[in-house]
């Protein structure tokens, strides 16, 4: 299991994540940032614990999609699959998610919603993942942004996945940062 606290003077946030067949439980405090990472959760195939507190909306999604992704890259596995690609329809949305968990954050993407457009931006910086959404289609904001999570939970899913090899040409890297 991988446990990130992350408390701040505008947020108070638990992240716990472990493999399947432990439950979602979420309880932020925003609806539907709830749905999301409960989405999130069983699409990626996670057991997810979030709970979380803030002043401001903007601050509580920000913070939660940092602590999200520090949990994200703690519980990577050294020898996961790495890569992940899927495409959701949502109803007339149509959204594609590719990540790669190899420790680079990037994030390119543009969804209809700045608030949730900055949450997988602070994901991917802090899951210290490649992350590109590219909105093919869609109209209504609430179905591209959910496409948008159910994509991401399944390319989770994959890069997750442990192969029992490392997935780089550097082979595994190691990096320490000392005092």
């Amino acid at each position: 299991m991988t446990t990130i606290v992350r408390d701040t003077k505008e947020t108070s946030i638990r992240v716990e994540l472990r493999g399947a067949g432990h439950g979602i439980e979420v309880e932020t405090g925003e609806p539907f940032l709830d749905h999301m990472l409960i989405t999130l959760g069983r699409y990626a195939g996670l057991s997810l614990s979030v709970g979380a507190r803030g002043d401001l909306r903007h601050h509580l999604v920000e913070d939660v999609g940092i602590a999200v992704g520090a949990a994200v890259a703690a519980y990577a596995p050294a020898t996961g699959a790495r890569y992940g690609e899927r495409t959701i329809p949502m109803d007339e949305a149509l959204v594609q998610v590719v990540v790669d968990i190899g420790g680079r954050p990037y994030y390119a993407g543009r969804l209809p919603s700045s608030l949730y457009d900055h949450w997988f931006r602070s994901f991917a910086d802090n899951a210290k993942a490649t992350v590109h959404v590219r909105v093919l289609r869609g109209r209504d904001r609430h179905h591209v942004v959910e496409a948008a999570f159910k994509a991401l939970g399944l390319a989770l899913r994959d890069a997750l996945t442990d192969t029992g090899a490392v997935f780089s040409t550097k082979g595994a890297v190691t990096q320490i940062e000392e005092p």
